[in-house]
């Protein structure tokens, strides 16, 4: 295993005097955080809910992980897994037993480059697992603009998509299978059914009858529901509402039976967007995909808001690797803000109301090339003749991207009493 952890001392914090911190404390070797200063750091995120936990524990490895699912379950106690806390929804602030995984349950477990398979521990930051990865010509696809904090285990809880979902699709897209820990404490594997294990199950769970019980259970429930769940479920590119019940039936809509491979059902896209309310992931398996070795950028500007909106229907048709928003407010903060202020000026023409940035990737060079000048004809046939500025130099893309990824804070700097506040994600 790879160790990604800081190396830090443990904790000086005593746990509070509570049946719960004297058990944890004496039968798991991580931090066990019960004091009031502790409990109000981990009482906020990223998002405006505070919400005091009932104590915080960050456990040093996987069977501290499991032994906190056991004593929680003992105690009565709700437990909530934590990464990075990134969220802007409050998914992880709660009245409960805390579990941060940041700190130690971040290193790579397996990694098979001919395969482009990684698995992880779900505290691994997604900057990390990318650094990783770059000097095998390989990258985990989903890149949202946390990145340089948000772990592998909260990306995987809520079905986290990023700029690039257009192509590579959505987390759930991504995961191969989950290791969890169900609320009871046992161990179960999700992941495709019918492919290495008969009954989706790993040689690690917990009694195979009662693993392969609960897999068969849930494809009974797909198979039981199976109509039902194709009239109900939209074929939508990013669904991100919640559980993925439309995983218990194959890859065509219909009750998971034998089917070819690449059609069988995948139990760890249920765990997908579940905010670890089914089960605990202790390592995911992700899918890899190789670096593009070649990228352009076509930054689309717009009159109005609305008319930026509406032109997109029209642009992914030329199969972009990535379409993203910049609105006039976050321009004209960007403007204001030194580290920002030459890459606008020099990508910015006139005064939009609305930029869309839309990128290009693949191997070759020249094909490339000819996206974007597709792109300045449609922009033109849309009526905005001298509405495409082209960056092709891949340092400057990069800082164009910095800025669009800078967007949150970039919008938290407006002066004055009114700001925005960000309580709704974007999918």
């Amino acid at each position: 295993m790879r160790d990604l952890s800081s190396k830090t001392g443990p904790s000086t914090a005593e746990p509070a005097d509570s049946g719960l911190a004297r058990r944890l404390a004496r039968e798991i070797e991580g931090e066990v955080l019960f004091d009031r200063f502790s409990r109000g750091r981990y009482s906020t995120d990223a998002s405006i809910y505070q919400i005091e936990p009932l104590g915080v524990v960050v456990p040093r490895h996987q069977e501290d992980l499991r032994r906190c699912v056991e004593i929680a379950a003992d105690a009565g106690v709700p437990l909530l897994p934590r990464g990075a806390g990134t969220s802007q929804c409050g998914q992880t602030v709660g009245a409960a037993l805390v579990v941060d995984v940041s700190k130690h349950l971040n290193k790579i477990v397996d990694f098979e480059a001919e395969q482009r398979s990684i698995t992880v521990e779900p505290g691994l930051v997604l900057d990390q697992l990318n650094a990783f990865l770059r000097p095998q010509g390989l990258m985990f696809a989903v890149d949202v603009s946390t990145a340089s904090r948000a772990t592998l285990g909260g990306m995987t809880g809520n079905n986290s998509c990023g700029a690039r979902s257009i192509r590579y699709g959505t987390m759930r897209a991504n995961v191969r299978a989950i290791d969890a820990i169900l609320a009871d404490g046992r161990l179960q594997h999700f992941g495709e059914i019918g492919l290495n294990r008969d009954s989706g199950d790993s040689a690690e769970s917990d009694g195979d009858a009662r693993g392969n019980a609960l897999t068969a259970s849930l494809l009974d429930l797909g198979r039981r529901e199976a109509e039902e769940i194709a009239k109900r479920f939209p074929r939508l590119h990013r669904r991100v509402g919640g559980y993925n019940i439309d995983a218990l039936v194959d890859r065509r809509g219909q009750a998971a039976n034998a089917v070819a491979p690449e059609l069988a059902p995948n139990l760890a896209h249920l765990l997908v967007g579940s905010e670890g309310t089914l089960a605990l992931s202790r390592q995911i398996q992700l899918d890899l995909h190789p670096i593009p070795a070649h990228k352009v950028l076509g930054v689309c500007h717009f009159p109005s808001f609305y008319e930026a909106m509406d032109s997109t229907r029209h642009i992914v048709a030329l199969k972009p690797a990535a379409v993203e928003l910049v609105d006039s407010t976050m321009i004209a903060l960007s403007r204001d803000i030194a580290m920002f202020r030459d890459t606008v000026n020099q990508v910015v023409r006139g005064e939009p109301e609305a930029l869309l940035l839309v990128e290009f990737a693949g191997e070759d060079h020249a094909e490339q090339l000819v996206h974007l000048r597709r792109l300045k004809e449609l922009m033109a046939d849309l009526g905005y003749p001298l509405g495409l500025v082209e960056v092709v130099d891949p340092k400057f893309q990069s800082a164009v991207w910095e800025v669009r990824k800078a967007g949150l804070n970039i919008m938290m700097s407006m002066k004055g009493a009114g700001k925005p506040i960000s309580f709704i994600e974007d999918c």
